[in-house]
């Protein structure tokens, strides 16, 4: 099986889907984020304060490339689309995923969190903003989810038939 990135904006439910998921599909599960604070020693928001938004840019795009490309499911951080080499890499080497959730359910999810540095002392207007500039990169990918009104079994169960269908498809090119 080739790999499944997991894409969306903060609060999306990468991190909650690509567990129950790796569960349904018995396979591992690896986060780039929790990747990067093993490889770093240090927190995000440590990160971004000490070398600031490209550094950690960076190193996402060096830690997506040394993670396997078959039998595991990648969540990923949400502003790891802005590199068009990250999404380029995801299409290349995988199913690449975009958890779609309205905005108001991701800002409820996402405006207390201090593990967010992007998120964290913006405005809902600025959270939008941020989202607009994302939204195109995350269409990119493969496969559109929409979450909103899905629990979190209903998401990976239209995972998975997405995954059979996107096979399907590629077996008859």
């Amino acid at each position: 099986m080739k790999a499944i990135y997991l894409t969306g904006f903060m609060g999306s439910g990468k991190t909650t889907i690509g567990q129950l998921l790796g569960k349904y599909l018995n396979v591992p599960v690896i986060d780039t984020d929790q990747e990067i604070v093993r490889l770093m020693g240090q927190s995000i928001p440590t990160i971004f304060q000490k070398h600031g938004e490209a550094y950690f840019r960076k190193l996402e795009t060096e830690c997506l490339q040394k993670l396997p490309t078959e039998n595991v499911i990648v969540t990923t951080g949400g502003g790891i689309v802005v590199n068009k080499e990250n999404r380029n890499w995801m299409k290349d080497h995988g199913i690449f995923i975009y958890l779609q959730c309205d905005l108001s359910i991701l800002f409820s999810r996402i405006e207390q969190d201090e593990n967010r540095p992007l998120a964290n002392q913006k405005t809902k207007h600025e959270l939008a903003e941020l989202f607009a500039k994302r939204k195109s990169f995350y269409e990119e990918a493969h496969v559109h989810i929409a979450t909103t009104n899905l629990t979190p079994i209903e998401v990976v169960e239209k995972i998975n038939q997405c995954i059979h269908e996107y096979k399907m498809g590629d077996n008859n090119k």
